[in-house]
C-alpha cells in the first residue's frame, strides 16, 4: 500500500519542488524514508512464527498461554471447594453467572504452594473441549513470542510440566500447552456421586 502512494504521489511532479533544490532534496529524503519504511512493513506481515501469549508467575517461576485460548483473567475473590475432588481443583467460582472449575496447577506441577493473595487472577481458558480456570500468582502482562526461537525442553523441567510443555522461551519462560492439557483425563473430574 505504502508502495502504491509511493508511485501516485512521485507520479505527479511539484512545480514548487522541481524549482527549489533544497525542496527536492526534502523530496528525495522522504521518498527514501518512505521505501526504507515499506522494506520493513513487508518484512513484519508474515506473522506466522509469532504467537501472543499471557505470561504469568506460578512459585517464582514464569509461565505463558496463547492469548487466543484465553476468554478472561477474573480476579480471585471467593470460591466454593468441592468435597472429593483430588486437592489440585480448588472449587468452583461463579462469573457472571457462569460456573467455572479452577485448577491449582502448582499442585499438578508439584511446585511449592502460597496462601491466597490479592494479586491472585483466574485465567479462564477456552478450547473447543471445555472451559476452566487456572489460578495465577501474579500475572505479568501480555507479550509476543518467538516460536522458531522455542527450546522443547530443560533438565530441570522433569515429570508432568514436561508433559504440557509446548516450548521454552530465551529468558526462561514456559509456554504451556493447554490443548494438550484439557485433554488429560487427569485433569477431568468425572466422578458420579451414587
Amino acid at each position: 500500500m505504502i508502495k502504491r502512494k509511493l508511485k501516485t504521489e512521485s507520479g505527479a511532479p511539484n512545480t514548487d519542488a522541481a524549482q527549489d533544490p533544497a525542496a527536492r532534496k526534502r523530496t528525495d529524503i522522504l521518498k527514501s524514508r518512505a521505501e526504507e519504511l515499506a522494506v520493513e512493513l513487508a518484512g513484519q506481515e508474515d506473522t506466522g512464527n509469532v504467537i501472543e501469549v499471557l505470561e504469568f508467575v506460578l512459585a517464582s517461576e514464569h509461565y505463558g498461554i496463547e492469548t487466543n485460548l484465553i476468554g478472561e483473567v477474573y480476579p480471585m475473590r471467593e470460591y466454593t471447594p468441592v468435597p472429593g475432588t483430588p486437592d489440585f481443583v480448588m472449587g468452583l467460582i461463579n462469573i457472571r453467572g457462569r460456573i467455572v472449575s479452577v485448577n491449582d496447577i502448582r499442585r499438578f506441577f508439584d511446585l511449592p504452594v502460597k496462601g491466597l493473595s490479592d494479586l491472585n487472577r483466574v485465567i479462564v481458558v477456552q478450547t473447543a473441549r471445555m472451559e476452566l480456570g487456572i489460578l495465577a500468582d501474579r500475572i505479568v502482562g501480555v507479550r509476543t513470542v518467538q516460536t522458531d526461537t522455542l527450546q522443547t525442553s530443560l533438565p530441570t523441567l522433569t515429570g508432568i510440566r514436561a508433559e504440557y510443555l509446548r516450548g521454552i522461551a530465551p529468558d526462561g519462560l514456559v509456554v504451556l500447552d493447554v490443548e494438550k492439557m484439557v485433554m488429560d483425563t487427569r485433569l477431568i473430574v468425572n466422578d458420579e456421586v451414587e
